[in-house]
């Protein structure tokens, strides 16, 4: 089959692109660039590449066209898809009709912990033998990218698939979340709902419409499926239970809230020579103990939610499970150790939410409990940069010693909406400052740290260079661009 991909260079239609290739399909793909990392992995999985947009990329004999959710109606290909009548799919979508359909899904949704969580699934399940295959939006260090067929045969018997549900909407035509998609496909799906907590505010106005997703999500899973939810969360609790024909389990971590919901896993944290330790309780019995190198409270739970779906839902063994989680290694730009320049540590974080900021830094507070901790943060999403959680970050920050804001990363958002930098850094005191540039926050930091400091970098997304100039800053030499993205990546 011969398929085209508009938008390629997006995470997730890269990562369709190199499924559709793994499958045997021709494949390629336009964008307006193709910069690393995601250009020479394009190259290298034997995509045809072509910059920019233009009808003539949509050739005679195209069997699909795959349009990536951030184009517009008004792209010249998506136009030309239409005036030629070309079989068109969103990219939640194309995985739904040509994976998804032919095998048993585990969809991991909610606001936090979607990519770790699907990480540590698809790895449990690796680990177990099962063959599965996965697509997650980032790069798990155990897995050889963000996308994987599993077993070679799309057509095996149900085999399990991860894909991490994205609640973010698929397409112009198709103004819903992708994650509908992914579930409903055979009689006994799997999801898991870790959280929610209103994000995305460019498409959800407030949080009665948000929830409203999820509330979708889970009446989608059908009567024969299962459905785990973090008991800790008490909007994830009230709609799973209110809304779930599929049988429901519960997880969370001893010492959580959890109301009148009781877990039926029961993790209790400890510590174990550098790594956390894990005692599991299962309906009352201690099912056993595990070891995680990933630090943070966020990050247990997240290991017992995959845990107990792995298990409950596609009969892995507990110990097979917690052997497959002492190994996990984490996922890239997640508390992600970029190096140790001059004796200060410096992490690599994708938290940009003030929930994911918080976990964040709590657990790396707790990981290096000497030096001072550097939170420097790029506010960059639809939902950072506007003032829907203006409070909340400035509790967000709470175990930084340092605070470092750089400016907005949207000037489309009228002043009125915005996030106020200015009166967020004065409410948190003389340990927070607010930055014209990139190059003062570098200056800043290098100024400031001291051998045994950690600094940390919150972004999602490139952050203006930072990383490279930092890190060069810090070892006192200059890097080249080549350099500066290998440590980044």
């Amino acid at each position: 089959m011969r398929v085209h991909l508009i938008g390629v260079c997006g995470t997730g239609m890269g990562a369709l692109g190199a499924l559709l290739r793994q499958a045997g399909h021709d494949v390629s793909g336009s964008d307006t660039s193709f910069d690393p990392p995601i250009g020479p992995f394009l190259e290298q999985a034997g995509i045809q590449c072509f910059r920019g947009y233009a009808p003539e990329h949509l050739g005679a004999g195209l069997d699909l066209v795959v349009v990536g959710n951030v184009i517009r109606r008004s792209n010249v290909e998506a136009m030309e898809a239409e005036r030629l009548g070309l079989r068109r799919a969103s990219m939640s979508g194309a995985l739904r009709e040509l994976f998804l359909l032919h095998r048993k899904p585990l969809v991991v949704s909610g606001t936090h912990g979607k990519t770790t969580t699907s990480s540590m699934a698809a790895w449990i399940l690796q680990g177990a033998g099962l063959e599965p295959g996965w697509f997650i939006g980032g790069l798990p260090k155990n897995l050889p990218g963000g996308s994987g067929l599993g077993r070679r045969s799309v057509t095996a018997p149900r085999g399990p698939f991860v894909v991490e549900g994205d609640e973010y909407d698929a397409v112009y035509w198709q103004k819903e979340p992708k994650f509908f998609d992914y579930v409903g496909v055979g009689p006994d799906d799997v999801a898991i709902v870790t959280s929610v907590e209103l994000d995305h505010v460019d498409i959800y106005p407030d949080v009665a419409t948000y929830e409203e997703q999820f509330v979708s999500f889970v009446r989608r899973v059908p009567a024969g499926g299962l459905v785990v939810c973090d008991a800790h969360d008490a909007r994830a609790v009230a709609i799973v239970s209110r809304e779930a024909t599929a049988r429901t389990v519960f997880y969370g971590l001893e010492g959580d809230a959890v109301g009148e919901v009781t877990p039926t896993w029961l993790g209790s944290p400890g510590q174990f020579e550098g790594a956390q330790s894990v005692d599991v309780v299962v309906a009352g019995t201690l099912a056993g103990r595990f070891l995680l190198r990933v630090p943070g409270l966020h990050n247990v739970r997240n290991a017992v939610g995959a845990l107990a779906a792995c298990v409950e839902g596609f009969g892995v063994p507990f110990g097979a499970g917690g052997r497959a989680l002492g190994s996990f290694e984490g996922v890239a730009r997640r508390q992600d150790l970029l190096g140790v320049p001059g004796g200060v540590r410096v992490y690599d974080d994708f938290a940009h939410h003030p929930t994911a900021v918080r976990e964040t830094l709590r657990a790396l507070r707790a990981k290096h409990a000497e030096g001072a901790l550097w939170a420097i943060f790029e506010p960059r999403s639809a939902t950072a940069c506007r003032k829907t959680h203006q409070d909340d970050y400035t509790r967000a920050f709470d175990a930084a010693d340092r605070v470092l804001f750089a400016p907005l990363g949207r000037s489309d958002i009228a002043a009125t909406e915005r996030l106020d930098l200015g009166a967020l850094a004065k409410a948190l005191g003389a340990k927070a400052e607010a930055l014209a540039s990139v190059e003062g926050l570098c200056e800043r930091v290098v100024g400031g740290v001291s051998a045994g400091d950690t600094v940390v970098l919150l972004s999602n997304g490139a952050f203006g260079g930072l990383h490279g100039k930092l890190m060069a800053a810090l070892q006192g030499q200059r890097l080249t661009h080549q350099d500066a993205f290998l440590i980044l990546h």
